[in-house]
């Protein structure tokens, strides 16, 4: 069946699925205005955007050691897939302070590179929730018109920043797979051509393609 169509918003391209979620840092998406409009005018909606769980730190469940650092898992908490998703959690993003995500009214601001405290971030992949916040927006966009507007003003020559549509699980697959519990409140679903190569989980489960990946 084929999907609608969901909004994602890109300074950098990659991948990722996971399986539970941690609770060291609070999800809280960043609100975004979006406004629909029809022939009698405009009606504006307060939604929010969330961070793709690639981007997102993925830590033992007894402690806070990094289960994926760099390109590569951690051999001890991570020696197979089964064992990568019994011992680790997708964390809460902390969007302004580690990933430079901000919005403001009908507008939002991805960073390229952010200085953390802990880390420096570079590029992001967000996407728009829908007005109650549980799911992914779903575009319909037969006999309809989307308009936005991209300031690539700021962002260094050879480097992709984009806004485009993505088929994708309107819950980030939770239905579909019990075994991603993180769903779309923490980004999950993404995929594409780059999947074999980056993916860190498909559907709640590591991967083997992940592994393979990174050897040298």
């Amino acid at each position: 069946m084929s999907l609608a169509k969901l909004l994602t918003l890109s300074s950098f391209v990659t991948a990722a699925w996971s399986q539970a979620a941690g609770t060291n840092t609070k999800e809280t998406h960043p609100k975004l205005s979006v406004s629909k409009c029809t022939k009698s005018g405009c009606t504006k909606s307060s939604q929010s955007i969330v961070l793709d769980a690639n981007w997102r730190w993925v830590h033992t469940t007894q402690g806070y050691t990094n289960c994926y650092d760099g390109n590569t898992w951690n051999a001890t908490s991570c020696p197979d897939g089964a064992s990568c998703v019994k011992n680790c959690v997708l964390e809460g993003a902390e969007y302004s302070a580690t990933y430079g995500i901000t919005t403001s009214g009908d507008a939002l601001t991805l960073k390229f590179v952010t200085k953390g405290t802990y880390s420096t971030n570079i590029g992001s992949r967000v996407y728009l929730m829908d007005a109650q916040d549980k799911g992914y927006q779903m575009f319909k966009l037969v006999n309809q018109e989307f308009t936005f507007d991209v300031d690539v003003s700021k962002l260094p020559c050879g480097l992709n920043g984009a806004l485009y549509f993505s088929e994708m699980e309107a819950d980030g697959g939770q239905g579909k797979y019990p075994a991603a519990k993180a769903g779309a409140k923490y980004g999950m679903g993404y995929c594409d051509a780059q999947c074999p190569k980056d993916i860190k989980f498909l559907y709640g489960s590591v991967s083997l393609t992940s592994y393979l990946s990174t050897e040298p």
